[in-house]
């Protein structure tokens, strides 16, 4: 009998957060905020949350295989952080915008001739605007936009 898959999500995540630390950059997720995920919920905004979780932000931070887990300040407020990891869209860097995009939670790969999912079938499209996220933990200066030139797209999901 085989083993079942396991996600490479947690593990990405991990290595973009850690090379985020290295590099002196700061770290945010952009997190898809459902029933399952325990965050400030007048923090979230259109049905997402951007959480700083760069080390000064965050007290007691597990990333593990299945949860994010940490503590962290908004509006001055103590509060426990809970994210299934399959919500996390995207890793990136504050200051530069550099990092990761996943796809949605309820993602399958589909072949070219499967038929077209209706409207409420298809998981929500990855909408980073580092410029707008909710205040970040201990951190009320919003991030700064990524910077723009040629080759610079928005992040998009692609089906």
């Amino acid at each position: 009998m085989s083993e079942p898959d396991v996600s490479t999500r947690p593990y990405l995540i991990r290595a973009i957060y850690e090379w985020c630390t290295d590099q002196g950059f700061t770290p945010y997720l952009a997190v898809l905020a459902d029933a399952t995920v325990q965050v400030p919920t007048q923090y979230v905004q259109d049905g997402q949350i951007v959480l700083n979780v760069s080390a000064s932000a965050t007290s007691g931070l597990k990333m593990g295989n299945d949860w994010i887990e940490f503590s962290a300040r908004f509006g001055g407020k103590p509060h426990e952080i809970m994210v299934p990891v399959d919500r996390v869209m995207a890793i990136y860097a504050r200051e530069n915008g550099q990092g990761m995009a996943f796809g949605g939670p309820h993602d399958v790969p589909r072949d070219a001739d499967d038929e077209e999912l209706d409207e409420d079938d298809r998981s929500p499209a990855i909408k980073l605007v580092p410029s707008s996220p909710g205040p970040a933990p201990q951190d009320d200066t919003p991030p700064p936009e990524p910077p723009k030139g040629p080759g610079r797209g928005k992040l998009k999901r692609i089906k």
